[in-house]
């Protein structure tokens, strides 16, 4: 782990500089999050979280959440694409996904709506909080929480007129602009808001070839609506409406692993998404609450690149990938108000029942041969919790869900198969209330992501399935304020064990073609430790820290191909075995902010079919923010040093015509990047 004597110097210098500064007193944020069947605190919810919220997305200039989840320990992405779209938490979670369906590690929910294979969506214009759940969630989430859940939520609308215009310009021809609007549209009664936010960028690599900049180019558009009607004092109706209008360039990875690449086809990373979430909340008595979330997604998407990455004519190959998902759920859920405790009113009681159907449509057009494929799910659930307060500081929490899961797969090569498993999870725990200050907490959950299907003609008919992993977590961790609530700490420590672990074996047959498919080829360890600090020093100075410490191996790994790469009792891919942040804010006056923080990671390896891995690496971002009034100036820069690390990596051969010698190929983070944003809030 390398620290940059500079950027620590710099930091320090201008911490002692602050204390000669006015500013008003630092009140630390009380964060409210929906990790639980009733919102909750965020100190008061006994889980390891993170909540990231909107100011520290502003300052960073992010525009999409691979930008802002190295605040979050042992929560790794992988690319691949224009973006980050797969997530990985405490060494758990795919990388990639090709011509065969996947069943998600890590849920990601937006506004209510499961979006979980879709991580190309998670843009952040106009969204409130990102709540970060480590762990398995499967009693509140289901199937896609094995590893844990990736939780955004939008502003709300209120009574207030809000108003929210930015507009930004950085380097690398990136401009943004977007604006918010919410109110009463009568008051009391009716409330909304509506935003649109538009972000371009050239992106980061310069193709040689085509003598252009913007092969890698990201441009987004975002629209985002939410009605919320007051019915009356008893009940809610929220309407959340969102499109996505997303046409980013890929072309990332080069022979010689430089930002310079030579293809004369460029790829492309792009969908067209429309979602809706209807939701009720109606408190029927002092008994009970009823709850009701009815969801619809359809999501159209292009993944192609260049796939000899060349303009050699005798070697000119293109692959594209077309899918179409419709998503389709309904959740019923009864909770009990303060008349409706069970057992001598000690109590509290959570119901309810979920079905999700999924539709996945895949049209592949490649040089080597087409495919077409259906992927239908259902997921039915039942799912309750009871939580019983033992006596006024101990209470239990026991919770169950079962789920039923059915699949249907068929393709153009006359492979049909289909699934149907009753799968179940659950939690108990227990949380003493030490003080009001001071909660301590430890469970134990069962997390569980179904099987699944493979589609490669060449496997054998008793490859072309796999069955359910299941992940057995062992939690335990204390939450506390000290120094009258100025200073903030967390740790938590986690014991977990993977069984029939669903691991993706790439192997690679020549030519530059690969056999890759998912089997149940291991058993894993998963431990580790979770800390975060946030302390208002002074009046000027506020200081906030990460730490995640990761153990994750394969105790077990039966390689279904002997003559390939063993990766028993080593590492599992994307679990590097420390990850950090250091930060601060420092108020210079009552209209200067400056932020720094430092992030980085451990090496991890890339894959779990071979031993290539990224180095370890540390960055800086900063912000100075300058704000009179309802304006704001924000200079922002992320990777200051501009720091090279990677956020994927493949071994294989793919320098034709030399076939026979396989190689290590990465794909870049980002580089500097120096932008200002102006903000105006009414």
């Amino acid at each position: 782990m390398k620290f940059n004597v500079l950027s620590a110097a710099v930091l320090c210098a201008i911490a002692a500089a602050a204390h000669s500064a006015h500013a008003e007193e630092i009140k630390l944020p009380e964060m409210v999050v929906s990790a639980d069947f009733r919102p909750n605190l965020a100190q008061e919810t006994p889980i390891s979280l993170t909540t990231i919220d909107s100011e520290t997305i502003e300052s960073r200039g992010a525009q999409h959440i691979e930008e802002i989840l190295n605040l979050a320990p042992n929560v790794n992405v992988s690319s691949g694409a224009s973006r980050g779209q797969y997530f990985q938490i405490r060494g758990i979670g795919e990388r990639s996904q090709f011509t065969s369906p996947i069943n998600p590690s890590v849920g990601l929910m937006i506004d209510g709506i499961d979006f979980s294979r879709i991580g190309g969506a998670a843009t952040l214009f106009d969204v409130d909080k990102v709540e970060v759940l480590r762990g398995p969630q499967g009693t509140l989430f289901g199937t896609n929480a094995l590893a844990g859940v990736i939780n955004m939520q939008s502003k709300q609308p209120t009574n207030d007129l809000d108003i929210h215009v930015e507009t930004g310009i950085a380097q690398y021809g990136t401009r943004n602009l977007g604006v918010a609007v919410g109110g009463a549209l009568i008051e009391d009664k009716l409330l909304g808001r509506a935003s649109v936010y538009t972000h371009q960028s050239d992106g980061y690599m310069k193709n040689d070839f085509l003598n252009r900049d913007d092969t890698q180019d990201q441009d987004e558009i975002t629209v985002k609506s939410h009605l919320k009607w007051l019915l009356s004092d008893r009940l809610t109706v929220d309407l959340n409406l969102l499109h996505l209008d997303i046409n980013n360039g890929y072309d990332a990875f080069t022979f010689d692993n430089s930002r310079h690449t030579q293809t004369n086809r460029p790829g492309e990373d792009s969908q067209k998404t429309d979602a809706l979430a209807l939701k009720t909340d109606w408190r029927a008595s002092s008994s009970v609450q009823l709850q009701t979330a009815l969801t619809y997604l359809n999501s159209d998407s292009v993944y192609a690149y260049d796939d000899d990455w060349s303009n050699n004519p005798l070697y000119d190959y293109y692959d594209e990938y077309n899918r179409d998902r419709v998503n389709k759920s309904i959740e019923v859920k009864a909770l009990s108000n303060e008349d409706g405790w069970l057992f001598n009113n000690t109590t509290e009681w959570a119901i309810g029942v979920y079905h999700l159907a999924q539709d996945e449509k895949l049209d592949r057009n490649y040089d080597w041969g087409n495919l077409d494929s259906n992927y239908k799910t259902k997921n039915t659930s039942v799912f309750g919790q009871l939580d019983t307060h033992l006596n006024d500081k101990l209470t239990l929490i026991s919770g169950l869900r079962v789920e039923y899961f059915e699949a249907d797969y068929g393709d153009s090569n006359d492979i049909n198969l289909e699934i149907d498993e009753l799968l179940f999870g659950g939690k108990l725990g227990l949380d003493y209330q030490v003080t009001s200050d001071q909660l301590v907490y430890t469970s134990l959950s069962r997390g569980y992501k179904s099987g699944g299907i493979n589609n490669k003609t060449s496997l054998l008919t008793s490859q072309r399935k796999f069955d359910t992993e299941y992940l057995w977590s062992l939690e335990t961790g204390l939450k506390s304020l000290w120094l009258d609530g100025d200073l903030m700490t967390n740790i938590s420590a986690f014991y977990s064990l993977r069984r029939d672990a669903q691991v993706k074996t790439s192997i690679d047959i020549g030519g530059g073609q690969f056999k890759d498919y998912l089997t149940n080829a291991g058993k894993g360890t998963n431990y580790g430790i979770e800390a975060e600090l946030d302390w208002a020093a002074s009046d000027k100075l506020r200081i906030f820290a990460s730490l995640g410490l990761l153990h994750a191996s394969f105790d077990e790994y039966v390689n279904p191909d002997p003559a390939s790469y063993d990766a028993n009792g080593r590492r599992q891919a994307h679990a590097p075995a420390y990850q950090f942040s250091l930060g601060s804010e420092i108020y210079l006056s009552s209209q200067w902010t400056f932020k720094a923080n430092i992030e980085g990671k451990d090496e991890f390896y890339y894959s779990n079919s071979h031993s290539s891995k990224s180095s370890s690496y540390a960055i800086v971002n900063s912000s100075l923010d300058y704000k009179n009034g309802d304006w704001k100036v924000s200079l922002w820069g992320r990777n200051l040093f501009d720091k090279d690390y990677h956020t994927r990596g493949f071994f294989f051969a793919n320098n034709a015509p030399n076939y026979d010698v396989q190689e290590t190929y990465t794909q870049y983070g980002s580089p500097r990047v120096v932008g200002v944003n102006l903000t105006w809030d009414y």
